[in-house]
């Protein structure tokens, strides 16, 4: 992991919501230690340009407006802003990638924690869809009925991008109690992604389209002896 300067070209920046509504949700910084004093903070943001991209902005912009915000805020302060680098396809939470790379004390610290790939098996991801389970690391995910569906119906279309609209009608028949809507199939992925941990970003999103499965080095199929009723 390494740190690359971000471009500090002017960007359009989205007007941000009264000073007073930030400054009273915003929590008081704890005291510190007796003969020390405060000198700023850092802000840990994590997230992809994919994400960005899906949310409709990108990383320039995020940053210019929140530098904007500190100097409306306290037009004194002082702002750097740095970007964390990390391989494509290398995997983890965004924010704790972030910490790691702008060698946050606790993350480290955390990261030395870790036993050696000696020391512990890590395998990965494995979909098994024989026995409709999905391991992280030898660890079974506690997966929904319904997230395993989704996850089993993207992984059998590897490689494609699923439009939220084939999600619906394949996985929720009219009789289901709640049939999701455009907008809460990304909430059903969410969820699913969050339960993934560190890979998450086998599930991606494809910006103004849908989700897509993206297999890793890391990551195997268990298949099923005779073709799955799910793929036609």
């Amino acid at each position: 992991m390494s740190i690359a300067h971000l471009d500090s070209r002017p960007a359009t920046i989205t007007p941000i919501s009264r000073v007073e509504d930030v400054a009273s949700a915003a929590p008081r910084i704890r005291a510190v230690p007796e003969g020390t004093e405060a000198r700023g903070f850092v802000l840990y943001v994590g997230i992809d340009e994919d994400k960005a991209a899906a949310d409709g902005t990108d990383l320039g912009r995020i940053v210019e407006a929140l530098k904007a915000l500190a100097a409306e805020l306290a037009p004194s302060s002082e702002t750097y802003a740095a970007v964390a680098l990390a391989p494509r396809g290398a995997g983890g939470r965004d924010v704790d990638v972030v910490r790691l790379a702008l060698q946050d004390p606790t993350a480290l610290a955390k990261h030395r924690q870790v036993p050696d790939a000696q020391d512990r098996a890590r395998d990965g991801v494995v979909v098994d869809l024989s026995r409709k389970r999905v391991l992280l690391d030898n660890n079974a995910a506690n997966l929904t009925y319904k997230e395993f569906e989704l996850l089993q119906y993207l992984v059998l279309r590897e490689g494609r991008t699923i439009e939220r609209a084939e999600l619906i009608t394949a996985l929720w028949s009219a009789g289901d109690e709640e049939v999701p809507n455009e907008r809460t199939i990304d909430v059903h992925v969410r969820r699913l992604r969050s339960k993934l941990g560190d890979y998450e970003d086998i599930v991606r999103t494809v910006r103004g389209v849908g989700y897509r499965f993206d297999r890793h080095a890391d990551v195997s199929v268990r298949h099923t002896s005779t073709p799955s009723p799910d793929l036609f």
